[in-house]
């Protein structure tokens, strides 16, 4: 586990992240977007450090900050590990069923990333309405039919 020391930058209105020194990057000895588990103030989470801009970056969402008690300015100790444990996502069930009547979606959702996987599932499972949830299905539904 390596530990760095960095302020907490703000982008945009809400995004939060912080600079991940290249040392700590090299360290790490994998890619120059490593797959992380960080630990700020005794919370973990699992992320991706990205390369932006010529500098590395390490996002902090709403929920981390949440748990935390970290905000955009504070300067806070920032542990990271490499993260080799699988990375599954969890398929919600509305998603599952119409990835059955789909084969050819199914294969295509099968084939992406955790991060391409994730970027459609958060918005279903994470819809407070049964009305927001079944929109979102169809939006990922439509992009996979699309792709595959």
């Amino acid at each position: 586990m390596t530990r760095f020391r960095a302020k907490v930058l703000l982008a945009g209105k809400t995004a939060t992240g912080v600079e991940v020194p290249a040392k700590v990057v090299e360290g790490l000895g994998s890619t120059k977007r490593p797959l992380v588990k960080v630990t700020i103030n005794k919370y973990t989470y699992r992320s991706a450090i990205a390369p932006m801009g010529g500098t590395f970056m390490l996002g902090i969402s709403d929920e981390v900050r949440k748990a935390t008690g970290v905000a955009a300015g504070d300067t806070i100790d920032v542990d990271v590990e490499l993260d080799a444990e699988k990375r599954d996502v969890e398929i919600p069930p509305e998603l599952k069923k119409a990835l059955a009547k789909d084969p050819k979606a199914k294969k295509y959702f099968d084939s992406l990333s955790y991060s391409g996987k994730y970027r459609l599932v958060a918005p279903i499972a994470n819809g407070k309405t049964a009305d927001t949830r079944e929109r979102n299905l169809a939006k990922a539904m439509q992009e996979l039919k699309a792709k595959s």
